[in-house]
């Protein structure tokens, strides 16, 4: 992780979960880091927690990345204070429940709005700042082992996951299209998609945290994200797909 000393890190989701986990190994590895999210109250206090050098390291900023003139504003503001993005963790995602065929269209637009325009709206700002300086950065995509493989709910009853899983199916299919264009435009850039199973984070409902059920931390997640970060510059890391054991 030497070479991303003092470098510039955006992640986006960055005030709980698998964002805020990502946040602080990053500004462990002596990145300056710039959290998006809604919850700017949230990303503040946990930044009052850290150490003091990591503090003064640590950009809370308010986002919405499913408005594309919230993360303009974000970005631009990033590229003034800082000089550009090297490093981006797409992580933002929302789910709700229900089913597709009768969830109100309001929310299902949310959804797609925020887990696939989302990170449009941010590689493509990233993306802007890495080509215009010459910097061989790194885009990350939080994804999801239902981006691959879609499961039968129990009993073959009607799932609950609506669209949620169709947007991490075009987060699969835009990792490979992003991996050709930053390929085919000359440049350097790295992509890669982290897809984990379930995790105990914010938006997995509380009937999926029982101790039936197998589940990751946020920091197995962030874990990985840093392992793709610290591979050498000629070595790329499409995907990597993480599931929790059985356990005892």
């Amino acid at each position: 992780m030497e070479r991303w000393h003092n470098r510039v890190a955006v992640v986006t989701g960055a005030s709980s979960g698998i964002g805020a986990a990502t946040v602080k190994d990053l500004l462990k590895a002596n990145l300056m880091v710039v959290g998006l999210a809604r919850r700017l109250e949230r990303m503040e206090a946990y930044k009052a927690e850290l150490p003091a050098d990591q503090q003064k390291r640590f950009y809370p900023f308010t986002c919405d990345v499913s408005s594309q003139e919230s993360v303009d504003k974000a970005f631009d503001w990033i590229i003034e204070k800082l000089g550009g993005v090297d490093i981006l963790v797409n992580n933002a995602g929302i789910f709700k429940i229900g089913q597709a065929v009768t969830l109100d269209p309001v929310q299902i637009q949310q959804i797609v709005q925020t887990n696939v325009m989302g990170v449009v709206y941010c590689t493509q700002r990233a993306f802007k700042s890495m080509k215009e300086r010459n910097y061989d950065g790194h885009v990350v995509i939080v994804n999801s082992v239902l981006g691959h493989a879609i499961p039968v709910a129990p009993g073959n009853a009607a799932p609950i996951m609506n669209v949620y899983a169709p947007t991490k199916y075009a987060l699969t299919a835009i990792t490979e299209v992003y991996r050709q264009e930053f390929r085919g435009l000359k440049t350097k850039i790295k992509i890669t998609s982290v897809s984990p199973g379930l995790t105990d984070t914010e938006i997995v409902p509380e009937q999926f945290k029982t101790d039936d059920i197998p589940i990751l931390k946020s920091e197995d997640v962030s874990s990985c994200i840093l392992f793709t970060l610290s591979t050498p510059p000629h070595m790329q890391i499409h995907e990597i797909t993480l599931r929790p054991t059985l356990g005892e």
